[in-house]
């Protein structure tokens, strides 16, 4: 018997597959989705699922993992589906398969500042690399669409405008191992631009930002991932800086429906930023929101001093707020406030089934 899929995210589900898309188009294809257990790629893969069971799709879906188990406990509710197959790849290396890959999601790579100083060429080789195979392959199978996951990241710690157009670039110094990130998916969209143009693959970017929701680990040092997990313990919420910097924070399933958005009706050869522009809060202020939205637990906002560590991966970003009318132009609305999001995404941390 499989496991029983959370309430929340079946909400979320709903509600992207009810957006205005032309879901259509996966019917009868094949699906590829590298890092397909991921906290982002794996809403897609739930999406594409949920499509099945409504009757608006009939899509295979083919996930890329680094690992089966972990993946396999990550989609425990979908045990035994003939229409989900997971593959143990590396995805910095070509994958050879004979079968059609109607549409390729690249969204592998590490994905946290611990995770870039502890493997830097493990955080470039997919995104570089991988997605020049990943591109190859979808040249040779004639794929209808290809999503590059980028990042915010790659305008730099001093974006040249705030709120940052997809054209609005900063300095990254190429010789910060912090920078191994940012460089990889810069490299990654070069890529997806130049087989658009010499190839006429239907390459797209996506540049999410500051997201949030369901299935987010909350050990991965990002101060909001922190602020959850406070909740969930019931335990004050702790600052470790002044909290000045400011990010647009996202709910997943906003994010989820403009990444289809752009794989569908996107332009190739161009980014979006992927972000509720009306979502920006300083840390502090995210604190102080998330401190009275959970009032009932008598949860209070306190500060301490950060480790050596935590000062190592602190970004120097001041202020992080996107520009989302490109997106805005194809259909793409966000619909969850900040404290509604977080309402969710602590509903399912602490959700279990009966």
């Amino acid at each position: 018997m499989n496991a029983v899929q959370n309430p929340v995210i079946l909400e979320d589900l709903e509600r992207i597959a009810a957006a205005p898309l032309p879901w259509d188009r996966f019917a009868g294809t094949t699906v590829l989705v590298t890092g397909a257990n991921g906290f982002l790629p794996a809403y897609l893969v739930e999406t594409l699922l949920h499509l099945n069971d409504s009757r608006r799709a009939n899509v295979r879906v083919v996930g890329l993992v680094r690992s089966v188990k972990r993946a396999a406990d990550r989609f425990a509710v979908h045990a035994g589906r003939t229409d989900l197959t997971l593959v143990e790849h590396d995805a910095s290396q070509p994958y050879p398969t004979a079968g059609p890959v109607d549409w390729i999601v690249h969204a592998a790579s590490p994905a946290t500042p611990s995770s870039y100083l502890a493997d830097p060429v493990g955080t470039v080789a997919p995104n570089v690399a991988g997605t020049h195979h990943l591109l190859t392959l979808a040249r040779d199978k004639q794929s209808a669409g290809f999503l590059f996951f980028s990042s915010g990241e790659v305008y730099g710690p001093t974006p040249a405008r705030v709120p940052t157009a997809e054209s609005d670039y900063g300095p990254v110094d190429p010789l910060d191992v912090r920078s191994v990130y940012a460089e990889g998916k810069r490299a990654g969209e070069t890529l997806c631009a130049a087989f658009a143009r010499q190839y006429g693959v239907r390459a797209t970017v996506v540049r999410p930002f500051h997201t949030f929701g369901p299935g987010m680990r909350l050990d991965d040092g990002r101060v909001f991932a922190d602020f959850v997990r406070d909740i969930c313990d019931r335990r004050d919420i702790v600052m470790k800086s002044a909290g000045l910097a400011t990010r647009a924070f996202t709910y997943l399933a906003d994010a989820t429906a403009g990444f289809f958005t752009v794989l569908l009706k996107g332009e190739p050869g161009a980014a979006y930023n992927v972000a509720n522009d009306g979502g920006e809060l300083s840390i502090a202020g995210l604190a102080d929101l998330l401190a009275a939205t959970f009032a009932d637990r008598g949860i209070a906002v306190r500060r301490a001093e950060p480790t050596a560590a935590e000062l190592a991966v602190t970004s120097k970003l001041q202020r992080s707020c996107p520009d989302v009318s490109r997106l805005r132009a194809l259909g793409w609305v966000p619909e969850t406030s900040v404290a509604d999001g977080f309402v969710r995404t602590v509903r399912s941390c602490e959700w279990r089934p009966a």
